[in-house]
């Protein structure tokens, strides 16, 4: 099993670097002995400016063969914390590779959006695209620390 986060636009030394780092460093230490490998960080640039029709490419090419799909899209599902660490969980049951993907500040192309296995939404505000990583990296930790039975997510 893989799993990896693919983003548009290259993320450089900032404060949301160093959460992401952060949860994504936790994640890999709680996920060891779940099973869980580290989340691989793939990010594409389209150094043009084209949009989403020019970012579309680049992200099909950088998409893992046979891997489970998710967008992150704000029309999509909006589960729950244990729904989301449910899935993961069945997703590594099967081994199958795991690749997220958040588009750039136009969002994501409608047919990337299409070849999705799972569109979820953070939330039903926008988010900005580089905070969107941060806060999808802390919910895969928490993912993590559910399937680990660990008392970090509470009810």
């Amino acid at each position: 099993m893989r799993i990896t986060l693919l983003a548009i636009g290259r993320l450089r030394k900032s404060p949301e670097l160093a959460l992401i780092d952060d949860y994504l460093d936790r994640f890999a230490k709680t996920g060891r002995g779940l099973g869980l490998p580290p989340v691989q960080l793939v990010e594409v640039e389209d150094k043009r400016g084209g949009g989403m029709s020019a970012e579309a490419p680049l992200i099909e090419r950088a998409i893992p063969a046979g891997a489970y799909v998710v967008m992150m899209d704000e029309r999509g599902d909006q589960p729950t914390s244990p729904e989301f660490a449910a899935r993961i969980g069945a997703l590594r049951d099967q081994g199958r590779d795991i690749c997220f993907v958040i588009g750039g500040a136009d969002g994501l192309d409608p047919s990337l959006r299409a070849r999705a296995d799972w569109q979820i939404s953070l939330g039903r505000m926008v988010w900005p695209h580089m905070l969107v990583r941060a806060m999808l990296a802390e919910q895969l930790y928490r993912a993590a620390s559910i399937l680990a039975g660990m008392p970090y997510h509470r009810v």
